[in-house]
């Protein structure tokens, strides 16, 4: 008998342990040295002492259990008003990690395959052509038909030949701006469908499959979740992810009753100094009020702003394996594909990535202490995250900040982290 419920008690913490909700905690019990997470307060003080940022909010989880979450600095460098942790974040790219999750959610429903051709459900993508010559004079260009046709995989992993608008390479940011395509922010006269139909009719900028470009891949698999589930983007995530998951504070269109929220973004000027950021938001006309002008275009790529607790709940799902609270979102095979090397032979300059996520392998885990199987990306504005399975831990560190420098505060953040782990 007592053999008996011991296996009945593992297999219960077994269960339990893939379902973590995420509860306030010590260091300690999170396995961490508060004496030693010390060092982290002093580094952020120093950074925002040294002019390299005005501020920034870190959230740390190991385990399920907060070891770490903080704001240092200032949200107002004039008024010297504090940095919240919970302020919300445009966090620009890491909408694309949500954006990957909703397809795959479909893909676990049966909804579409990955190897489906994009020209199924937008059909502009049919018959494409790629960029050969580019004449950046007058921006003419001659182009060859492509071998194939794009598929969802290839958008997933960043190899189908799109290129990025405004941020993009010289060619692809004339041929999308000569073709009003842009890089999804403060966008309120099209549709989605409307864009990425245009999207399809321009040339790629190399053939499908051929190396790995950040483009706006992730804008057409969002609108490819319109179309399948025949809701808007903002609904889908609101109704399927947000809701579910208890994300409160994550929206396209972040309401006036929470503006006060917004953090402040800033920039550098030439000499250095940090200055409230105006406009340019992506070589875009954008300002940085744009999540609080009502819009219709949701972009799948770069549309979301959120807080550090918001996004650690998302990022302690896909830890879980794809459920949360008792919410199953995805099933953990799929959670495994997205989160293992898919682009292996193809060339690109970081080695590997997955379904939506950069990875850490075995061949590219020699600069950071982060363990093989790692997954992370981040945000135009200074946001990044990391999930490191084996350390049983979610990381986050959000500034808000463009045309920036000092980014080497980034990898100095994640060696601090690791440093106070305890046990």
């Amino acid at each position: 008998m007592k053999k008996i419920l011991i296996i009945l008690l593992v297999c219960s913490v077994s269960i339990t342990g893939f379902s973590q909700t995420i509860m306030n905690s010590t260091p300690e019990a999170a396995g961490f040295s508060s004496e030693r997470l010390k060092r982290l307060d002093k580094a952020m003080n120093e950074w925002v002492e040294k002019g390299y940022m005005n501020g920034a909010a870190a959230l740390i989880i190991r385990d399920g259990k907060i070891a770490y979450y903080k704001a240092n600095g200032y949200n107002d460098l004039d008024t010297k008003a504090p940095l919240q942790k919970d302020g919300i974040f445009r966090i620009a790219s890491q909408t694309k990690a949500i954006t990957s999750v909703a397809i795959m959610m479909l893909f676990d429903e049966g909804k579409l395959l990955l190897s489906d051709p994009v020209s199924m459900y937008i059909p502009s993508f049919k018959k494409q052509s790629v960029l050969v010559n580019f004449n950046p004079a007058d921006t003419t260009y001659t182009t060859v038909p492509a071998k194939r046709e794009v598929t969802i995989k290839d958008l997933l992993t960043h190899t189908s030949g799109l290129g990025y608008a405004q941020i993009g390479s010289k060619e692809a940011n004339a041929i999308y701006a000569k073709n009003n395509i842009t890089a999804g922010l403060g966008v309120k006269d099209r549709t989605l469908l409307q864009a990425m139909s245009r999207l399809g009719e321009i040339p790629l900028m190399h053939q499908p499959g051929e190396k790995f470009t950040y483009g706006l891949n992730t804008d057409v698999l969002g609108c490819l979740v319109e179309v399948i589930s025949g809701v808007s983007l903002d609904e889908f995530f609101r109704t399927r992810i947000f809701e579910p998951l208890g994300m409160k504070d994550t929206y396209f269109n972040l309401p006036q009753a929470k503006a006060n929220r917004l953090v402040n973004l800033y920039t550098e000027t030439p000499q250095g100094k940090l200055v409230k950021a105006t406009g340019g938001m992506l070589n875009s006309p954008a300002t940085p009020s744009y999540p609080l002008v009502p819009h219709t275009y949701y972009s799948g790529g770069a549309g979301l702003s959120s807080t550090l607790y918001d996004y650690g709940i998302f990022l302690q799902m896909l830890l879980n394996n794809g459920v949360y609270n008792g919410q199953r979102l995805l099933g953990r095979n799929t959670v495994r594909m997205m989160t293992t090397n898919q682009i292996e032979g193809v060339p690109y300059a970081s080695g590997t990535f997955g379904l939506g996520f950069g990875v850490v392998t075995e061949q590219n885990s020699g600069s950071a202490p982060a363990q093989v199987g790692t997954f992370n990306w981040g945000g135009a504005f200074a946001t990044s995250y990391w999930v490191d399975p084996k350390e049983k831990m979610v990381y986050l560190f959000f500034r808000q900040l463009q045309a920036r420098t000092h980014n080497e505060v980034v990898e100095k953040f994640r060696a601090l982290t690791y440093q106070a782990i305890n046990d």
